[in-house]
């Protein structure tokens, strides 16, 4: 084997996106990863053909001028806006390799950081929304303290007024960091998927039974109907416990009084003929806008900020929702129609 095969077998080895350019700027070695995202660069092409970016022409042209290294960030459009840390790497005496005159060239590697960026801003995000949810309680908190310790000192009806708002804002602090905790909990766990049998019809009638009372208080009823025999699949019984009364119990608070919850479990086929089970939970709310089913497992979102806040709710139930699913291997699709309901239907491989 020559030297140029077994140096273009190690470069075509390498993960990520390589490139030799001459002194001359012309591509002097390309690995495949490059090829595929350079829409496939050939050797002897310009370097300004194969990658037209003043950052790529600009390292370049620092280390032709004498410098041994320069790294800079790199974002392409490709197919997804992609961010590289390109790094141009001067390479001395490249006869022996490359067949140059002893003339210097040019390696140039491409790292793909997107998805540390992607985690970084999630993080800042994150602890911004947060902050954010925590401020208002404690802020509501502290004026009401302040008031009970001056103006209503001495004022029992007032006092009494505000311990029940302030037991409210303490009592919504607690559910926000109880989700917060089991948000973490269930991330942790996401890449290991479930192994145990849990059968659906039976875990779903136990969640009924706990909420009925609920529904009945706001004159509401929840009917199951159950089209498959023994319908079982390979879960966690009480983070599927955490999803379906989840949805139940946003269709209670969400749908209108002298309505009825219609919880349909079935079988399904899923991708690649995947036997699934599908149970759907349909409420007669005031339905959501399309433009909102997107961002609904988002952190936070809320399409109603203020009502969400009034009945409770942290915006974090469907993103603890999506989370096990992806642990379950399912999937969550919601359908909705503005002033007639929303249908939420969550998708589990069969047992």
């Amino acid at each position: 084997m020559s030297e140029n095969d077994l140096i273009s077998k190690i470069l075509n080895a390498l993960v990520e996106p390589v490139i030799v350019v001459s002194s001359n700027r012309y591509l002097i070695a390309i690995n495949a990863a490059a090829q595929e995202i350079f829409n496939g660069g050939a050797v002897g092409a310009d370097l300004s053909l194969t990658l037209r970016h003043p950052s790529v022409l600009r390292a370049f042209a620092d280390v032709m001028a004498g410098m041994d290294k320069v790294s800079v960030p790199l974002t392409l459009k490709m197919p997804l806006p992609t961010t590289f840390r390109m790094t141009a790497t001067r390479l001395k005496n490249a006869k022996s390799a490359f067949g140059e005159n002893n003339d210097p060239a040019v390696v140039m590697s491409f790292n793909d950081i997107s998805d540390g960026l992607e985690a970084e801003q999630m993080r800042s995000d994150f602890v911004t929304n947060v902050s954010h949810e925590l401020r208002s309680p404690i802020t509501a908190l502290s004026g009401f303290i302040e008031t009970l310790k001056g103006a209503a000192k001495d004022d029992p009806q007032a006092q009494a007024r505000f311990l029940d708002i302030m037991e409210a804002e303490a009592a919504r602090m607690n559910r926000l960091i109880q989700d917060l905790m089991s948000l973490s909990k269930v991330e942790t766990m996401e890449r290991v998927r479930p192994t145990h049998k849990v059968e659906l019809e039976g875990l779903i009638q136990g969640i009924v039974n706990t909420l009925e009372p609920q529904a009945m208080a706001n004159t509401k009823t929840i009917r199951i109907a159950n089209q498959t025999k023994n319908p079982t699949v390979l879960g966690d019984a009480d983070q599927l416990i955490q999803v379906f009364q989840n949805l139940i119990e946003n269709a209670i608070k969400y749908s209108r009084p002298g309505t009825e919850i219609t919880i349909l479990i079935a079988p399904h086929s899923g991708q690649s003929g995947i036997a699934e089970i599908v149970t759907s939970v349909a409420d007669k709310g005031e339905g959501i806008a399309a433009v909102h089913l997107p961002r609904l497992t988002e952190r936070f979102y809320r399409v109603d900020s203020g009502r969400s806040r009034q009945m409770g709710g942290t915006g974090l139930g469907l993103a603890i929702v999506k989370h096990i699913l992806n642990r379950h291997r399912g999937r969550l699709a919601v359908t909705s129609e503005i002033g007639v309901g929303s249908n939420f239907s969550v998708f589990l491989p069969s047992a």
